[in-house]
């Protein structure tokens, strides 16, 4: 689970530091964890709490009439708040509605309306579910309406900039703060289709790791020397389209060569064809389900420590 310092959960939330440290003083909304230094770390459950607390005092309801409720009736956290005039109905998943205005304003070629809506988005949840429920399906449905031609190169370049430029943000807020383990994220070394790779990155600070992100076109030179000077507890690599079978396979017995012994996955739409290959060299296929791979990567890296205990005399 990721952990929060104030700064990021005020960023990701948009209420402020010294009301988040009035409500937590005042109503008990939310009773952060603290470090030993007395620094307060916020869940994901805590972020969501303080996301229902900011839209009950938002539609009207006073401080602590919100608190008393939330604190009384726990299920309300998962339910969605009354919306203010003009906004989607109460049926309308948040994410989803934050999917569509964003895919409208790029269709409409509206860049003031494309930035505030990205960033109204950033104070819907945890990064993790930003990303998966409106950043990545509307990047999607993006690319698909610019392959039909409804819309131009230009409304799709413009929108991914934004949205990828979001990503980085959300990435380096959702850092856990008490991080233990490192994962090294790229692409492949003829790869550019870099935006996704960032959601990966979002789901790897869910569950705890610091994410270094290395970005498109990584050859297995960088990665070697990232698992020399770094020492990653696992190795990331995507790739979209796969490249020509050859290529393919000197690319998959590099950057097995690179990693050295540590950890290492591929994932991607492209990965599927070199599935058999990625599994013969000890890495872990991954296809577009990270998810459901958890349990296959916290397997390899358990062992991996039984192995070897420590980071080693580089640490």
């Amino acid at each position: 689970m990721s952990l929060y310092r104030i700064r990021t959960v005020s960023e990701l939330t948009g209420v402020s530091s010294a009301t988040l440290r009035a409500w937590e003083r005042r109503y008990g909304v939310p009773a952060p964890s603290r470090t030993p230094s007395a620094y307060r770390l916020y869940s994901e459950e805590d972020v969501a709490l303080i996301v229902k607390m900011r839209d009950l005092v938002k539609a009207g309801m006073a401080p602590a009439e919100s608190a008393r409720l939330l604190l009384s009736e726990p299920a309300i956290v998962a339910a969605p708040s009354a919306p203010p005039p003009g906004a989607a109905p109460l049926d309308t998943d948040p994410f989803t509605a934050a999917k569509d205005r964003i895919v409208e304003a790029t269709r409409r070629f509206d860049p003031d309306a494309l930035e505030e809506e990205v960033s109204k988005t950033l104070t819907l949840g945890p990064a993790v579910a930003i990303f998966e429920r409106t950043i990545g399906p509307a990047l999607r449905e993006i690319g698909d309406l610019w392959h039909a031609g409804m819309i131009t190169v230009a409304q799709e370049h413009f929108a991914s900039n934004v949205l990828g430029g979001t990503l980085i943000h959300l990435l380096r807020l959702a850092q856990p703060a008490d991080a233990t383990r490192r994962v090294a994220l790229a692409c492949f070394a003829d790869e550019d289709h870099v935006l996704g790779l960032y959601g990966v990155g979002l789901r790897f600070t869910s569950w705890g790791f610091r994410t270094l992100m290395l970005g498109a076109r990584t050859p297995p030179a960088a990665i070697s020397r990232v698992v020399d000077s770094l020492a990653p507890d696992l190795v990331g690599l995507s790739v979209t389209i796969a490249p020509p079978a050859p290529r393919a396979r000197e690319l998959v017995d590099a950057y097995a060569d690179a990693c050295r012994g540590a950890a290492w996955l591929i994932g991607g739409d492209g990965s599927e064809a070199m599935r058999a290959w990625i599994e013969d060299r000890g890495g872990i296929y991954v296809g577009r389900d990270l998810a459901g791979a958890r349990q296959t990567i916290e397997r390899v890296l358990a062992a991996q420590k039984r192995r070897r205990p420590s980071r080693g005399s580089k640490d």
